[in-house]
């Protein structure tokens, strides 16, 4: 089900990638996106949804911040969840006895090693950060606790410098030592090399915890698995602080497509990437790789055409691979293959002669950007095989309403009845009823409204509405007469059903 590239085989070849993990810091680094505060059943049920997943390793807080985060962190350590559960801690005895409080076997510990932090934030020489960073290791190894280690700042840290600090880490008991590029800046070439040249020196697992402040979160956390990393850090859907940390969803479905590691179960990765932008309130951009909206969205008639016959010409892999759905849009770049193909899927009959006529009122409807939905496609439809054969003795040429706060709706009109124009202004509680008073005074002053009744074919601010009308009098005073229209404006709508219920009478009336 991933239709790739021959060429990532040929540059990935001989490259013996295996048994790649992933680290997932949603409930750490993704709760300190801004505006993210997530309370204990938020974070028990991020945490269980991860495990369920299938991520080797949930980082679910930072113990020492507090009493209610550790007793939250706690709370999650009970579960019994098949992932691995870690918490984050400064390379100090306090943080790592915030740890053991929680009852947990696992600790990420952390030190800043590049010449900016060392002078501007710890003000320590590196002999200091060296020796504090290997005490709080075997301080951490003491008490029984596993332990990963980060050299914070790692990609701005001189290399000769952060060799050393692997060597001291690992000797000192780390199981895995992580290189974050902490404020997102490294390049994916130079993160080949770097990696490349720590593991020279490093003989325990090395990890990344990259961000996306330049967009290369995910190409400089690919590059440094081909290099030999065996861990990746993420976040669902890209969370993280300030641009976020590499995605989860992406690593994930990458691992997979280029290497054959399925380190999740890719199949819930759609759930789990909604369930999280729920409780967030983060929203998933329309765009985004893997779970986005438009990520198996489909419009221009070319790419529908090609999908409808083999997935394979416009999508990477299937939908269902990662738990997601397919959606062919029906908007302004549709063509008559995806019109038709919708139509057959809702059971409507639609003659192949007035498809061109559907189109036409799609593209209209549609310029603004509007998606036309299932109900609203039925619905125009419906309007375009039912349509008056007989054309129009009542033409409306010119429509105009003036309406605000505070300011009395007045319409004017402008009628041409077989040849001859009218024109009429008139006031009314409102744009509608102001531009229905207009059109009886250019018309028949005998013109009675019967019944009005507006629906919103969808429950969208944007969507397309429905107007009923009933008029009695337009060309006979006695009878009734229907009109019905729909559009994306209430008003303009309205004028056009109460036109068509005046032309349905005159036509009635000129057959008589």
């Amino acid at each position: 089900m991933i239709y790739d590239s021959q060429y990532n085989r040929l540059a990935l070849l001989g490259n013996d990638v295996r048994d790649v993990t992933l680290f997932d810091t949603t409930l750490r680094d993704g709760e300190q996106a801004p505006g993210i505060a997530l309370s204990r059943d938020d974070k028990v049920r991020i945490a269980s949804a991860l495990s369920d997943l299938g991520v080797d390793v949930i980082e679910v807080g930072f113990a020492a911040s507090g009493d209610t985060e550790r007793g939250i962190i706690k709370s999650i350590a009970s579960m019994g969840l098949s992932s691995e559960v870690c918490s984050l801690a400064r390379s100090t005895k306090r943080d790592i006895d915030a740890v053991i409080e929680c009852d947990l076997g696992y600790v990420h510990t952390f030190l800043a090693t590049s010449d900016i932090h060392l002078r501007y934030k710890l003000k320590m020489t590196r002999e200091e950060v060296r020796a504090r960073a290997v005490d709080a290791i075997e301080y951490a190894r003491s008490h029984g606790l596993k332990v990963q280690f980060s050299c914070e700042d790692a990609t701005r840290t001189d290399l000769d410098f952060l060799k050393e600090m692997h060597i001291a880490a690992q000797d000192a008991g780390a199981s895995v030592i992580n290189v974050p590029d902490t404020v997102g800046v490294i390049y994916p070439s130079a993160m080949t090399y770097l990696i490349g040249e720590l593991a020279k020196v490093t003989k325990v697992p090395i990890a990344v915890h990259c961000h996306n402040d330049m967009g290369l979160a995910v190409a400089n956390s690919f590059a440094a698995v081909a290099a030999g990393a065996r861990q990746v850090h993420v976040c669902v859907n890209g969370l993280g602080e300030r641009t976020g940390n590499a995605a989860l969803e992406e690593m994930a479905l990458g691992l997979y497509a280029n290497f054959g590691i399925e380190a999740v179960d890719l199949s819930k990765i759609g759930s789990t990437s909604r369930l999280v932008s729920r409780i967030t309130g983060y929203p998933i951009a329309y765009n985004k790789p893997i779970v986005g909206r438009n990520a198996f969205a489909h419009e221009s008639g070319i790419h529908v055409h090609g999908v409808l016959n083999n997935a394979a010409t416009y999508e990477a892999f299937r939908p269902e691979l990662v738990g997601v759905d397919r959606h062919i849009v029906i908007g302004k770049h549709s063509g008559a293959h995806s019109v038709k193909d919708r139509l057959n899927e809702l059971k409507i009959k639609f003659p192949d002669e007035k498809i061109p006529e559907l189109l036409a009122k799609i593209k209209d409807l549609a310029v603004g950007g509007k998606e036309i939905d299932d109900a609203e496609l039925m619905v125009i439809a419906d309007h375009i095989l039912w349509k008056r054969e007989d054309g129009d003795h009542v033409k409306l040429e010119e429509f105009a309403v003036f309406t605000g706060k505070g300011v009395t709706a007045t319409a004017t009109v402008t009628v041409n009845i077989d040849g001859k124009k009218r024109t009429s202004s008139n006031t009314g509680n409102g744009p509608v009823d102001a531009a229905i008073k207009a059109i009886r005074c250019a018309v028949n002053e005998k013109i009675t409204l019967e019944e009005y009744k507006l629906s919103a074919i969808t429950g969208g601010s944007d969507s397309l509405c429905e107007v009923t009308v009933v008029i009695k009098g337009a060309f006979d005073e006695s009878r009734l007469s229907v009109g019905k229209a729909y559009g994306l404006d209430i008003v303009a709508t309205s004028v056009d059903a109460t036109m068509e219920a005046i032309n349905k009478d005159y036509n009635r009336g000129m057959r008589e």
